[in-house]
């Protein structure tokens, strides 16, 4: 348990940065679900674009490790080129 005055906001700060974090996680999950799920290229261009951003912002603040987004992203440029076909 921390004693100092600082520690103790320290700790605070800790929380709502972790519960800011696991909100854009959630919701970058959700997203790779939707775009999961798209059945047509139309859809999942779309779905597409909002996981892509989704992952790139997430990125820049250091939520999503950037190799994980390079290969998201790259995943679904891939489904998104099968389902064109």
């Amino acid at each position: 348990m921390a004693n100092k005055k600082s520690s103790k906001k320290d700790i605070r700060r800790i929380a709502t940065r972790t519960a800011q974090n696991r909100t854009v996680r959630s919701r970058i999950k959700t997203l790779a679900k939707a775009a999961a799920a798209s059945t047509d290229a139309e859809a999942l261009k779309k779905s597409g674009a909002e996981l892509a951003s989704a992952l790139d912002k997430a990125s820049k603040k250091n939520i999503v490790h950037p190799n994980k987004v390079a290969r998201v992203k790259s995943r679904l440029a891939k489904a998104a080129a099968k389902l064109a076909k």
